[in-house]
């Protein structure tokens, strides 16, 4: 894992609780399972363990009064550019929670899901308290809002994080969000627009990527 960031260190400890079920294949834009996905679907998809990029290059940030959030998508055609290191510890955080994810699905009867891991974080003296419901991203037309949260740190309930502490949870829309499209995310006021822009970061990482693994072969 790159640097020694609260927030990495978060995610670091709750990667160790991973399962050993595997998910099924993802498609790129799309959520945690597609039946019946496209030939198209696999083009943004680029072999894994030759990227380069760290968990920040791809975070969406936004600030409200002192607290910061960031969310980072866990689609297979975004965190296979992540150095290999970070795209094992995303990749295995997603697959701990397989059980939960095909009840979901299930449950909802959606054929897609697309799952954002999310923290909260603080650096303003005393607390601040956070609303998990109020982030929503906006993306191919419409306003997607979470249709679970799922809650990775101990407090996370709670809703409230202290000065330098981490909350993070996992953030399950509905898989029609398509992170290959602009997108922007909110949380109660603030917006971030980011998104385009760590788009191309990332498109020019598969390229890359693609190039690393033609080399290797």
């Amino acid at each position: 894992m790159e640097g020694a960031d609260p927030m990495t260190r978060a995610l670091a400890v709750t990667a160790t609780l991973c399962i050993a079920a595997c998910l099924p294949a993802t498609p790129a834009g799309g959520g945690l399972a597609a039946p019946g996905a496209t030939a198209a679907d696999s083009m943004q998809l680029v072999p894994a363990g030759f990227g380069s990029l760290k968990q920040d290059d791809i975070a969406v940030r936004v600030s409200q009064f002192g607290l910061r959030v960031r969310a980072i998508p866990l689609d297979e055609s975004v965190i296979r550019v992540l150095s290999p290191d970070s795209y094992t510890a995303l990749s295995d955080l997603l697959k701990s929670q397989t059980e939960r994810l095909t009840e979901l699905s299930r449950r909802t009867a959606l054929p897609r899901l697309s799952v954002w891991y999310v923290s909260f974080f603080s650096q303003e003296v005393g607390e601040a308290r956070y609303s998990p419901l109020e982030l929503i991203i906006t993306n191919v037309g419409r306003d997607f809002r979470p249709i679970d949260v799922i809650g990775l740190s101990p407090g996370f309930g709670l809703q409230r994080v202290r000065q330098r502490e981490v909350q993070s949870a996992l953030y399950v829309f509905d898989g029609q969000l398509d992170v290959n499209q602009p997108l922007v995310v909110a949380y109660e006021t603030a917006r971030a627009t980011t998104w385009p822009a760590i788009l191309q970061r990332i498109e020019r990482e598969r390229a890359l990527v693609r190039s690393r693994a033609g080399s290797r072969s």
